[in-house]
């Protein structure tokens, strides 16, 4: 290629290396995505018990049907301002790592399937929780952050 040339675009992930379908969640103004099938449900906020020295966005542990669940604030997880969690507040329970978390949020969005033009590996940037982010989907003229639960939540014991 000469000075003159012009670059070709990025190419698309390969189809394996994202998930189908991704449930969309925000939190602030960005919008989130992780893979629809480690959802196992969607709940509303519950207050937690709280663990002594537990990390500071593990807001504590529920019994859920007789399983103890950590509960992660993924806006303390991203370093973003702290919100209230009241009665609107989201909790998505998903499995990955081999366990269950719940992870806070602001809303729920959808689920949305994804085509392979739509994504886009994720940036080369030097941050922690750049590695979460397996890649970057548009979708509506909207950018998704796709996340690696397993990635996420590796620091992450209760």
């Amino acid at each position: 290629m000469n000075a003159l040339s012009t670059p070709t675009a990025p190419a698309a992930m390969p189809r394996s290396a994202f998930p189908a379908e991704i449930l969309s969640f925000r939190l602030g103004e960005e919008h989130y995505g992780i893979d629809i099938l480690k959802v196992q449900e969607i709940r509303g906020w519950e207050p937690a018990t709280r663990i002594p020295s537990a990390p500071p966005e593990v807001r504590g542990v529920i019994n859920l049907r007789g399983h103890v669940v950590p509960i992660m604030d993924l806006r303390l997880r991203f370093a973003m301002p702290d919100a209230d969690c009241g009665p609107l507040t989201v909790v998505i329970i998903a499995k990955a790592a081999g366990r269950m978390v719940g992870m806070v949020v602001d809303a729920v969005s959808e689920v949305m399937a994804l085509e392979p033009a739509q994504v886009q590996p994720g940036p080369a940037i030097a941050a922690v929780d750049a590695a979460c982010i397996t890649g970057l989907a548009t979708v509506n003229d909207q950018m998704v952050m796709l996340l690696d639960l397993d990635a996420l939540l590796q620091h992450i014991h209760a």
